[in-house]
């Protein structure tokens, strides 16, 4: 009995490690979505295609955060010492080469893709015509 439940506190304690012992950290993955009923088209058959190309593209700009990182900008309104309006906007620009589309499907009225990339196959690309400079190391997301 004791060493059942050593076993359990076992697993138990394993399954708290975090994500970053799990993954290897040899790839890179995303995902992007997009809402069928909110693209454009005659039917639904070219709405979904579009939402397919849709979350291919969010799918892309997400690895371009994680590589590039994004590019956070705000703005706050002050007059006669009361805050007005505030904005806040973010951006990311860059080249993604590589990746692939690891899978592609339907979750009720949203279209999902799932893409990685490897970041030996990344840095290999690295200098066949980048119009930016990819980071040469990986920097950890916070979140």
């Amino acid at each position: 009995m004791r060493i059942l439940l050593l076993l359990a506190a076992a697993l138990a304690m394993v399954g708290c490690q975090p994500l970053t012992t799990m993954r290897t950290g040899d790839w890179l993955t995303s995902v992007g979505y997009a809402s069928i009923s909110e693209q454009k088209g005659s039917n639904d058959e070219e709405k979904q295609v579009r939402a397919m190309r849709a979350s291919k593209i969010d799918a892309y700009r997400e690895l371009a955060e994680q590589v590039y990182g994004m590019r956070v900008s705000g703005r706050a309104d002050l007059r006669d010492q009361r805050l007005g309006t505030e904005l806040t906007s973010g951006a990311v620009d860059g080249v993604i080469r590589g990746a692939e589309v690891v899978r592609s499907y339907k979750v009720g009225d949203s279209y999902v893709t799932e893409l990685r990339l490897s970041i030996d196959k990344m840095n290999r690309l690295r200098d066949y015509g980048e119009v930016q400079q990819v980071p040469e190391k990986r920097q950890q997301t916070l979140f």
